[in-house]
């Protein structure tokens, strides 16, 4: 029986020559990253078996982004824990201060990615470097312990399923529009452990970070890990930025999913998730009208380049509403240093807009932008559960950066024009 493309490359990884469907295995990873908020975890545990040696310091990534900089003393003690265990062990994959950025940005940014490798990473979306053709998937933190240590993880093979992209994607829709719809078709629990395979000619229509961005996503509906065919994008965004030598995995002909689905890019519209789930997918018209109080355009989701390009075309010479703080937070400090060169930064302060430090920030309710009881917020984000930005009271739609700009300009949400 063939494989699909997550298949070969775990089988590659425990050096097997062909993998079943829930076969559990151990498997050599090529990477293992963490962050301030899991890392810390991950240290105790290490310390809890008194140990203290490490897989390889070139292959441990440490990223210090959720609650830095330091929002309180608990995250500054833990950013401490873990430039100390950096510095001891010599990690030279520490991203701290001005090298700081958004993880899931970061790492492919840096070159840290490439086809057909495994990471590992203790945040629910590490499964965002499938765009690039590798196999990557969030873990607990004490998995992430054991990779430091070992080197290995296990797995239980994934089932897939293969998503087909037809026709063309067009303006104002982006990639954060195809991964809602989708989210939307098959609901938080659809593709439960299982692989989700991009294929199909629509691919050529959306570029890396409309792919960084439906990769991330689709552990909201359940998936072990999302992943693209390496195409030419793929080789142009990796030309001169990959570390290591890698090789390109493509699914057999013959290759078996549990089920197939097909989505037009031509006939999508603008979509939001309203809340309180990320399957509670609607076109932005049937929201129209609903006042807003914030809005979020960031994230690891979609803080990259073409994303603040998007947002600052609808914003360009507008204001944002009296009513509304609108955050604008470039994922990484290459990203920050584009968007001030192209002139973005400027077009987002001229129009009342707050640009912040490369962060996660609001998006998990952690600092700059957490909601207060009752507010509202459209959000560029991965999740609208309930208390997910603040209050228990607050709500979260999430949208594109176009849609939550144009809705930031409004007051309210709608698409940009």
């Amino acid at each position: 029986m063939g494989m699909t493309m997550t298949q070969k490359i775990l089988a590659s990884h425990c050096k097997r020559s062909g993998v079943m469907p829930g076969e559990l295995i151990h498997a050599h990873l090529d990477l293992v990253m963490g962050s301030d908020v899991t890392t810390p975890i991950a240290l105790q545990e290490l310390e809890r078996f008194g140990l203290d040696t490490i897989w390889d310091s070139k292959r441990i990534v440490l990223v210090m982004d959720h609650f830095a900089p330091n929002k309180d003393i608990q995250a500054a003690r833990n950013c401490k824990k873990v430039r100390e265990f950096a510095a001891r062990h010599q990690i030279s994959h520490f991203y701290d201060g001005g090298k700081m950025g958004i993880e899931h940005a970061l790492l492919p940014e840096q070159g840290l990615i490439a086809p057909s490798k495994l990471i590992i990473g203790a945040d629910s979306h590490t499964c965002t470097y499938g765009a690039l053709g590798a196999f990557s998937t969030g873990i607990g933190s004490t998995d992430m312990a054991a990779g430091m240590i070992t080197g290995q993880c296990w797995f239980k093979i994934p089932e897939a399923i293969r998503v087909t992209l037809t026709g063309c994607l067009t303006y104002p829709c982006s990639g954060k529009d195809v991964i809602l719809t989708l989210i939307g078709m098959i609901g938080v629990d659809g593709a439960r452990y299982k692989s989700i395979e991009f294929s199909g000619d629509g691919l050529h229509s959306l570029n890396m970070d409309d792919r960084f961005s439906i990769c991330n996503m689709v552990i909201e509906s359940g998936a072990k890990n999302g992943i693209f065919p390496v195409d030419e994008q793929t080789l142009d965004y990796l030309d001169g930025r990959v570390r290591r030598p890698f090789t390109i995995a493509a699914p057999d002909p013959d290759a078996v999913y549990s089920q197939e689905i097909v989505i037009d890019l031509s006939r999508l519209t603008p979509v939001a998730a309203g809340p309180s789930l990320p399957s509670n997918v609607k076109p932005v018209a049937e929201y129209y009208g609903i006042e807003i109080h914030q809005a979020v355009i960031g994230s690891c989701s979609n803080g990259r380049i073409s994303d603040l390009r998007a947002a600052a075309a609808v914003m360009k010479g507008e204001k944002v509403h009296p009513s509304v703080r609108c955050i604008i937070i470039p994922a990484t400090p290459t990203i920050y240093r584009q968007a001030m060169a192209e002139g973005l930064l400027d077009i987002f302060l001229e129009s009342g807009a707050l640009v912040s430090m490369p962060t996660c920030g609001p998006c998990n309710g952690g600092h700059v932008g957490v909601l207060a009881e009752g507010e509202r917020c459209v959000s560029t984000t991965n999740r609208n559960f309930v208390g997910r930005m603040g209050a228990v009271s607050s709500e979260v739609y999430l949208a594109s950066p176009a849609v939550a700009a144009a809705s930031a300009i409004a007051g309210k949400l709608t698409v940009p024009d």
